[in-house]
């Protein structure tokens, strides 16, 4: 499974990608507003950092300056996937896009009728939202297994990208199912180093060196 990591933090997103942790990055306008940053000039320094799909997001809502805001954002660099809605209107933009070559990445699917759309209008990625399924008190993995069944069933190339991702278990279960991607915060990927287990064995072997006097350097 790609890890695609979910912010805007040049930092941050420099840390994983140093560890060959980062496959590519997810942004949409609300990790742009945190970053404090202009879109187009943190969109184009992620580019030139990282190889795989950055996704940058439209903010049009109708389908013509969509595909207008697209072109743009796809002129920042080669490894842009332009980021749509899975609205009607952005299956309309992902088409044009997809067409012209653009990496697509179609946003805010919350059903696998929508992600079935998307793979149809020749989407890159699929981004069925997680965390916000589970906060309807609905199993968001359940959409992630339903997207995989009906892709494998086809054919399609469309790559299911687990966002709204929250927890190192969302991480795990994703990659059970077989998301091809999971993008997350950098906290969430850097805690799935942790386990109490491993913190208490490296304590008593500290403990050990220390007692038998062992120095390596």
């Amino acid at each position: 499974m790609k890890f695609f990591v979910d912010t805007a933090e040049i930092d941050a997103i420099a840390e994983l990608n140093d560890l060959g942790m980062v496959d590519g990055v997810t942004t949409n306008p609300s990790l742009i507003l945190k970053s404090g940053r202009d879109i187009l000039e943190v969109t184009k320094e992620i580019c030139a950092m990282v190889d795989g799909p950055v996704s940058a997001e439209v903010v049009a809502t109708d389908a013509e300056t969509m595909l207008e805001e697209g072109k743009k954002l796809a002129g920042i660099a080669e490894n842009i996937a332009v980021k749509v809605p899975l609205t009607w209107a952005g299956l309309k933009t992902c088409k044009a896009l997809s067409e012209q070559g653009t990496m697509v990445n179609v946003t805010l699917c919350f059903s696998a009728n929508q992600a079935l759309l998307a793979a149809k209008a020749g989407a890159t990625f699929i981004s069925p939202f997680i965390g916000r399924l589970d906060d309807l008190n609905l199993d968001g993995m359940d959409l992630i297994q339903d997207i995989r069944t009906i892709y494998d069933n086809y054919g399609f190339s469309t790559e299911i990208l687990a966002a709204s991702i929250r927890s190192v278990n969302h991480m795990k279960d994703a990659a059970l199912i077989g998301a091809d991607v999971a993008t997350a915060p950098p906290g969430v990927i850097k805690q799935m180093a942790n386990h109490v287990l491993t913190d208490k064995g490296l304590d008593q072997f500290v403990q050990d060196a220390a007692k038998a006097g062992i120095k390596i350097l």
